[in-house]
């Protein structure tokens, strides 16, 4: 009878050993599963969708590395409403990490009641929140590139081609007449990057006239239009066209291209990214310079974190400002070839 009870222990002592063990096993199996929604703005932004690509490509190489990544990929179509009802839709299908390219910056507030509801993690990215929002609870996050920088380096940029080419002065005023193609009334890439072009341009000795602007919503075919209307008040006028983006710098060019102006006649063109189509219009002439977004170490430094903040492993090895925001540096060396 002794033996039996013995024997009883045993095989209970036994089955208790192989439930923790089995418990201990899906905890860390959970530990590496890694299911990422990534919410954009609008996918038809050229930057953005290839931004989008290179974290893809990012939280996929940590399948080499002993994880489970998984991405879900969600397109407001410049809707918030709608934004908001795809990150519901993400957290619903099993997601433990958000990385989030707002709509409207200034209207997070739904997205961060829903993941502290669900304690899952967000990391903002491209369209950066208001300071006091990102404060708002300590598991939100921003990465993204400094806005001043590009606007500094594409004034150099701009400055320095002027300074090589007196011709840019075609009406020989000693004045440069410019317009700007700007990316979205109150986003603070588009205002940040306009007033450290034009003030970066002023400090190296590039005296102004500011002829027009023009809103164009980061978009290639809205810039045409509006280059169209600005063409039809200016003329030739025109000198200088300094875009938010590559794609507005592009559209302007399409405009000119519409009316067959010819190249004597045509401004010099200046956009921000360093898009694939950017960088060719360069190669070709058309295009005077752009600043390099580094896309592909955004999309790293994003998958790092999101697997950092899942695990809670490593993050004392992610390098952050404030405690909350990684700024990824523009690079230059893409200027007028």
């Amino acid at each position: 009878m002794h033996a039996k009870k013995i024997a009883a222990l045993c095989a209970i002592f036994s089955i208790s050993i192989q439930l923790l063990c089995a418990c201990g096993k899906e905890q860390a199996d959970g530990l590496n599963q890694i299911r990422v929604g990534v919410a954009s703005y609008n996918q038809s932004d050229t930057f953005l969708s290839g931004l989008v690509e290179c974290l893809k490509e990012s939280i996929h190489s940590y399948d080499e590395k002993g994880y489970e990544t998984t991405v879900m990929l969600r397109d407001a179509a410049s809707s918030q409403r709608k934004q908001d009802d795809q990150l519901k839709e993400l957290v619903d299908a099993g997601c433990n990490v958000l990385c989030v390219n707002l709509v409207d910056r200034s209207a997070p507030s739904e997205i961060i009641d829903l993941a502290k509801e669900y304690d899952i993690p967000v990391i903002f990215f491209n369209r950066e929140p208001v300071a006091e929002d990102i404060m708002q609870w300590d598991r939100l996050y921003y990465v993204g590139a400094p806005a001043e920088q590009s606007g500094v380096m594409q004034g150099e940029l701009a400055a320095e081609l002027i300074h090589s080419n007196p011709q840019t002065d075609r009406n020989r005023d000693g004045k440069i007449q410019y317009v700007v193609l700007e990316g979205e009334p109150g986003h603070q890439d588009a205002i940040i990057r306009t007033e450290n072009a034009v003030d970066t341009l002023r400090s190296k000795g590039i005296e102004l006239e500011k002829l027009s602007y023009g809103i164009a919503n980061w978009n290639r075919a809205q810039a045409e239009n509006r280059m169209l209307q600005m063409i039809s008040q200016y003329q030739s006028k025109i000198e200088l066209v300094l875009a938010n983006n590559d794609d507005m710098a592009l559209g302007a060019i399409d405009a000119y291209e519409k009316l067959n102006y010819t190249e004597s006649a045509l401004p010099v063109f200046f956009g921000i990214d360093g898009t694939d189509s950017a960088l060719q219009a360069v190669k070709e002439g058309k295009l005077a310079g752009t600043v390099y977004n580094d896309k592909e170490r955004q999309g790293q430094v994003m998958a790092k974190l999101a697997v950092a903040v899942v695990t809670g492993e490593r993050m004392a090895e992610v390098k952050f400002e404030n405690d909350r925001y990684i700024y990824v540096p523009y690079k230059s060396g893409t200027g007028h070839f």
